[in-house]
C-alpha cells in the first residue's frame, strides 16, 4: 500500500523502512505509528523478505523524539492512546520471528531511542546522538524507554539518561552496548546491508527460534528461561534446514538454506 509518513521498498530479501518526514526531523505521530506498524505487518508476511532495516530520511535525524506538536493539547486520556499505540508497534518489532536492524543516521531521541531499544541489532553513523529528553518537557519516556533501557545499557546509566535528558554521542552508547558498531555517515547502509545480507542467508526458522527464546527469556527466571530455550532449541530439528546444516558440516561445504 502507499504511505505518506514513510517508505517501504525491497531490496533483494532485505525490507528497508524510512521515516520518511525529515523537515521534522522524522519525528513519531499517530500516523507514522500507524504506517509503521502497516509496514513490518507487510514485512513479516513477506516470505521473499528474511530481514528488515528502519532508518531516517535526510541527513540529520533517524528519528528525532515524538511529534511534540501533536502532543502538546493532549488530554490524559488521548496521551494514554498515544502511548499505547507506540507500545504496540515497538512490541510488534521483538515480535516478529525475522530479524529488525536499525541503521541510526542521525538524532535518536525519546522515542527515536525507543525505537532503536525494540529493534535486534543497532548500526550508527558517527554524526548520531541518543538520548531520553523528555523529561525536558515534564514528561518521562512513553514507548517502553523506562523498561527497555535499564535492561541494554544497566540500571544506573538508564536513570541518568532518563533524570538528566542529555544526549549521549555515538561512540558512548557504543561503549554503553546500545550500539552494535559506529562508521562514517557514507558507510553506514553499505555496512547495514553487508549484515543483512549475512542474516538473510542464515536459516530463518532458527533465527526465528532464537530470538523467541532471547526475547522472551529476558523476563524470566534462569530455570524458566531454560525449559525455553530446549522448547526452542528441539523445535528446530523438526526443519529442513536444520539436516541442510549439519550435511554441509560434514560434508565440508557451504549449506544452502530453503526456510523449511
Amino acid at each position: 500500500m502507499p504511505y505518506d509518513t514513510i517508505e517501504l521498498t525491497q531490496k533483494d530479501e532485505l525490507s528497508l523502512i524510512t521515516i520518511n518526514r525529515p523537515k521534522a526531523l522524522n519525528a513519531l505521530n499517530q500516523k507514522v505509528l500507524e504506517e509503521l506498524a502497516d509496514a513490518l505487518g507487510e514485512f513479516e508476511r513477506d516470505e521473499k523478505s528474511k530481514v528488515c532495516v528502519i532508518t531516517g530520511a535526510g541527513e540529520k535525524a533517524f528519528v528525532a523524539g515524538a511529534d511534540i506538536a501533536e502532543m502538546a493539547e493532549l488530554t490524559p486520556l488521548e496521551a494514554e492512546r498515544f502511548c499505547r499505540v507506540g507500545q504496540e508497534v515497538f512490541l510488534k518489532i521483538e515480535e516478529i520471528e525475522k530479524p529488525v536492524v536499525a541503521a541510526v543516521n542521525g538524532f535518536a531521541l525519546g522515542g527515536g531511542t525507543e525505537l532503536v531499544l525494540a529493534c535486534d541489532l543497532v548500526y550508527a553513523s558517527e554524526k548520531a546522538r541518543f538520548g531520553q529528553p523528555e523529561i525536558n518537557l515534564g514528561i518521562i519516556p512513553g514507548f517502553g524507554g523506562t523498561q527497555r533501557l535499564a535492561k541494554v545499557i544497566g540500571v544506573r546509566r538508564a536513570k541518568e539518561w532518563i533524570y538528566s535528558g542529555d544526549m549521549v554521542d555515538a561512540k558512548r552508547a557504543e561503549a554503553y552496548g546500545l550500539v552494535n558498531a559506529v562508521f562514517p555517515p557514507d558507510k553506514l547502509m553499505e555496512e547495514v546491508e553487508a549484515v543483512a545480507k549475512k542474516l538473510a542467508s542464515k536459516p530463518p526458522y532458527a533465527l526465528g527460534q532464537a530470538k523467541k527464546a532471547i526475547e522472551k527469556g529476558l523476563v524470566l527466571d534462569l530455570r524458566t528461561g531454560s525449559v525455553l530455550e530446549r522448547e526452542a532449541f528441539s523445535m528446530t530439528f523438526a526443519s529442513e534446514d536444520r539436516g541442510e546444516g549439519i550435511r554441509a558440516f560434514l560434508d565440508k561445504r557451504k549449506p544452502v538454506f530453503k526456510g523449511k
